[in-house]
Formats: structure tokens, sequence, C-alpha cells
């Protein structure tokens, strides 16, 4: 499946995700463009469950998209995968462009993702922000 930008969305991205959202086995995934810009690849799997490891793998300057398997307590223990559209105010204006123009393709191919966040500085993604956003619904 391409996007807007013409980007396609590596095969290993949806295997990925598939782990996560069946197997339990990876706790967040991080994607990116690949070197040449023409696809959305798999940047890094993850099985920690400290929240502070993933925020540190989000670059403070490039933009990148992530999964990850937020748990939490509301009447019990709950879970649900959040989308996150990293676009840091840092990253250069041609990359934030293809990033967001290439977003969709990965996004509908993702089913089953219950929140999406669009965070463009660490307060946005930070854990009360994101609880917040993610026990709203539930």
């Amino acid at each position: 499946m391409a996007s807007q930008s013409g980007v396609g969305v590596n095969p290993k991205c949806l295997e990925a995700y598939q782990s996560l959202k069946l197997g339990k086995k990876i706790k967040y995934i991080i994607f990116g463009l690949s070197p040449d810009n023409t696809e959305i690849i798999v940047v890094k799997e993850s099985q920690s469950p400290n929240y502070e490891d993933f925020l540190a793998d989000l670059p403070e300057a490039e933009p990148r998209w992530a999964v990850y398997d937020f748990e939490y307590e509301k009447e019990g223990k709950r879970n649900k995968i959040t989308f996150v559209s990293w676009s840091p105010d840092d990253s250069k204006i041609k990359q934030k462009m293809l990033f967001a123009s290439s977003k969709d393709a990965l996004r509908r191919s993702l089913v089953g993702v219950a929140v999406e966040i669009q965070a463009t500085d660490y307060s946005e993604v930070a854990y009360e922000s994101v609880l917040d956003k993610v026990s709203r619904g539930a």
C-alpha cells in the first residue's frame, strides 16, 4: 500500500505489528523511512516495559511513527494499542512534510489501533499525557 507521497509500507512493519498485537512479545515498535525515502521500515522493536525507554527511542530532531502497547489501571488492568505520530519542531521541513504525507499508508495498515497521538515535543508523549488520552475512552 503506497501513500500520497508514493512511499510504501515494508511487509516487516505489519509482521512486527502483528507480533505486538497478537503475540504480546513486543511492547513497542518505532517506524521510520528507509534511507532512500521509498518505504516505511521498522527502526526498532522493543520488549522493554519501561516507558522511559520508549521516549528515549524517539529522536529529538527526526520524525518517527510508533506503536506502543499502553498498559494502565482503570477498574483493573487494561491495554490500548496507541499510534504515535512523532514530528518534533526541530525536524527539517521537507522531512516533516514527507512523514505527514506518508502517515496514512502506515496508519491504515495497522488494524486495531485504539488511540492516535500527534506529538511535536516530549510533553505531548509524556506518560501522564498519554494516560489521560488513553483512559478517556475506556
